[in-house]
């Protein structure tokens, strides 16, 4: 019901004196980012439920930046709701009228092919770079948006090899083949992997419902299909990035990265190695393009090269605020195609980057503490934690990063992030949407066997001090 939901808030809007701009079809969230910022927009409205069921369609805010709203609008927005009488408050218009008269207005065309043209720019590409593009690719929109501009972007760019898994790719508000639409679980990436073993494809892609995220699956040395965690996806984009812009001559001066706290700290020593800064930020990616409206008000926008979160968001170029699936499939693609041509596949890239940084193992972990005496105790769990560990699972720490009283310039936040020797680090943070206490963990080790080790003490050192 996206569709009757987004013409009632334009109804509403219209009512209230304020005029509207509707793309006339399914598009993904970046494009209402890319809009908003476009058409100058005092704000932008995404009725979605994002990768989560179809029972929590709902609706994302976003500023005249074409940023997610952060807390202070938020909490402003929630006063004026509670501030209306829901049956005498409402002023509402009719749809059809308010387009005969021009207080709703279809986004032009122009706008989407805008949007287009600026992912393509942000290839990284040089111009003496010969490279095969006929690799076969499966492509997944999950019953969401992400078709047409996906397809559109990968086509005019030399990609025409892709396959589309049927079952999956004409919109479906139901999710018949996928109750759980979200890239980064297995089940939603099964039946593309189906695809890709019949097809015997290079490589398979799905974007979330709105097109925000992006999964990924490659051949192992095996042949064997494995997903990619979003922090490897995230750090093979900022090394290939990186490397290229080196290359071609177009990394700025003083390039800067943005990660959330919960990101793989591994990608910190990726970017120290190409001598781009990284700033991390709180978990979310409204927070990295918070920043990047930052670096645009002082004139700084060019310094920003990329920014990605562990859950499958990432962003090259500021042509909009919010991560972008789109850009990402792109990128992902003339990542892989440019590798190929050289003989090397993903697999063997991510492997090689393990033995220049150290492998590195990041694991979310959830403890469930139930009703109103479950959210108490949590708080008290915090609160002695912030007077101070010595030791996690045996490993020193080094500091302790509390971000309640806001901290390096960012908004407060019950979070608090623990640095342990020999480049681990612990983040805990109390769900703010469940009764769960979530332990981010990123565990550095000479390799797999080793981290999964010092994980399993980690993750039994904390279960017992909780």
């Amino acid at each position: 019901k996206s569709k009757l939901f987004a013409r009632i808030a334009s109804e509403v809007f219209v009512g209230n004196g304020i005029r509207v701009y509707l793309y006339d079809s399914l598009m993904p969230t970046p494009c209402l980012s890319f809009a908003v910022r476009q058409l100058k927009c005092a704000a932008g409205i995404m009725i979605t439920a994002s990768h989560n069921p179809a029972k929590y369609n709902g609706y994302k805010v976003y500023g005249p930046d074409g940023c997610q709203i952060t807390t202070e609008v938020a909490s402003d927005i929630l006063d004026e709701i509670e501030a209306t009488d829901i049956f005498e408050g409402i002023c509402r218009a009719n749809f059809d009228e308010s387009i005969v008269v021009g207080s709703i207005n279809y986004i032009l065309p122009e706008i989407v092919t805008g949007f287009i043209e600026a992912v393509k720019s942000q290839s990284v590409l040089g111009p003496n770079d010969v490279v095969d593009k006929d690799v076969a690719i499966v492509y997944s929109p999950l019953n969401g948006t992400g078709l047409k501009p996906v397809l559109r972007t990968l086509n005019e760019s030399g990609f025409t090899n892709i396959t589309v898994v049927k079952e999956q790719e004409l919109p479906d508000g139901n999710f018949p083949t996928c109750p759980y639409p979200n890239p980064e679980i297995q089940d939603a990436m099964s039946l593309g992997i189906e695809y890709a073993r019949k097809c015997n494809a290079d490589l398979l892609l799905a974007t979330d419902p709105d097109c925000d995220r992006v999964g990924v699956a490659v051949k192992d040395a095996n042949g064997k299909y494995v997903l990619l965690s979003g922090n490897e996806t995230g750090m093979l984009l900022l090394d290939y990035i990186c490397s290229r812009r080196k290359t071609i001559g177009t990394m700025p001066e003083k390039p800067i990265f943005f990660k959330t706290i919960v990101t793989i700290d591994m990608a910190e020593r990726i970017a120290e190695h190409y001598g781009v800064s990284t700033k991390n930020v709180l978990t979310g990616f409204k927070y990295i393009g918070e920043q990047i409206g930052l670096l645009e008000s002082k004139g700084q926008e060019e310094r920003y090269i990329f920014g990605f979160e562990e859950s499958y968001g990432y962003l090259s170029g500021s042509y909009v605020r919010d991560k972008d699936a789109v850009g990402g499939v792109f990128l992902i693609c003339e990542m892989f195609a440019y590798y190929k041509s050289k003989g090397i596949d993903l697999w063997e890239k991510m492997q090689e980057l393990y033995r220049t940084y150290g492998y590195c193992l990041n694991t979310l972990h959830s403890f469930e503490f139930e009703g109103v005496t479950g959210f108490q105790r949590m708080q008290e769990i915090m609160a002695l934690m912030r007077k101070g560990i010595d030791t996690l699972a045996g490993k020193r720490v080094l500091e302790c990063l509390d971000y309640s009283k806001g901290l390096n310039g960012l908004p407060k936040s019950d979070v608090l992030r623990f640095l342990l020797e020999d480049h681990c680090t612990i983040v805990v943070r109390p769900s703010g949407t469940e009764s769960k206490m979530k332990i981010y963990m990123s565990i550095s080790a000479r390799d797999m066997g080793e981290a999964a080790t010092i994980e399993k003490l980690m993750k039994e050192s904390i279960r017992r001090f909780l």
